[in-house]
């Protein structure tokens, strides 16, 4: 067959996006040419692997099962070329981990020392979002992801081990004019600037939600970031709200120097832990790797 890398990668852009000229601007090349790509494709297999959804695009019964092999055959060529370069080098690949901000503030401190202080394992970690990191991890560019569990539409050719739970929180700053009020009123949170997940952030679901209940879904002075640093430097430097999942503030709130605002957001709790693609070959690191989270997320509950 003359199914090609080139064919392979668009397909998974394609269906990541669930539209061509996103999948386009990723690649860095024109949406004709990613039409054109996808068009070849389907010519070779004889079937359609997309079809129109309203203003995008949706993957086909037949694109979804092609989704599942093109993750798995890139990931096979990833790990072969890896395996040639370790030859050549004669050294060992560093453990690639994916983890959410959360879990990289929360446990993944103490499990690197943990791990570091009984093995001499080089690991390389990236932040970013939940569908990101997995979407790494299906095409091979990370050997694990720790972080929120995925739709099982999402799940297909992973696995997932719990770790924890953790819900969201509303954080402000020290001294913050609704943690003065005698009573707090969810409605306040009109008069302050909104820090909130992106549209595209496993949590967001779950916050919108929340908002909705309690009549703010129309909040408008709100700005969509998952940028923990920003979060941070703003609180400080306002009055504004942060709606953020709770490790990532963890810390902060035990030191005081952020507090977290009296609303109950326990609906907004998922389970948080490792997610590994299927067909992975045994890998002492990684399993070792693994075996310090369970030990991590344990204490730390």
């Amino acid at each position: 067959m003359q199914v090609k890398t080139r064919h392979l990668t668009t397909f998974l852009e394609i269906a990541r996006h669930g539209s061509v000229g996103k999948a386009a601007a990723t690649l860095k090349v024109s949406q004709p040419a990613v039409t054109r790509t996808l068009r070849e494709l389907e010519d070779e297999l004889g079937c359609a692997l997309v079809e129109r959804d309203g203003r995008g695009i949706r993957l086909t019964s037949a694109g979804q099962e092609f989704r599942r092999h093109a993750g798995a055959s890139l990931a096979a060529l990833r790990k072969g070329v890896d395996a040639v370069r370790r030859v050549t080098a004669d050294e060992a690949p560093p453990l690639r981990v994916g983890a959410l901000p959360t879990v990289s503030a929360r446990i993944m401190p103490t499990a690197v020392r943990s791990l570091l202080q009984s093995s001499d394992a080089r690991l390389k970690i990236v932040t970013g979002e939940n569908a990101v990191l997995l979407d790494q991890l299906t095409r091979g560019e990370l050997d694990v992801v720790v972080g929120r569990l995925a739709a099982p539409e999402r799940m297909i050719g992973l696995t997932f081990e719990h770790l924890y739970s953790e819900q969201v929180v509303f954080a402000v700053r020290r001294g913050h004019p609704l943690m003065e009020a005698a009573t707090f009123d969810f409605a306040a949170l009109r008069s302050y600037p909104v820090v909130m997940p992106t549209r595209s952030a496993i949590i967001r679901p779950f916050v919108d939600r929340l908002l909705v209940a309690h009549g703010l879904a129309d909040l408008r002075a709100r700005i969509e970031s998952v940028s923990d640093s920003f979060g941070r430097s703003f609180l400080r430097e306002t009055d504004a709200i942060w709606i953020i999942s709770q490790g990532v503030v963890a810390n902060e709130i035990a030191a005081g120097t952020l507090a977290r605002l009296p609303i109950d957001t326990s609906e907004t709790r998922g389970a948080v832990g490792i997610t590994l693609r299927a067909d992975r070959e045994p890998w002492p690191i990684l399993d070792h790797f693994a075996r310090v989270l369970r030990e991590v997320a344990v204490s730390q509950r």
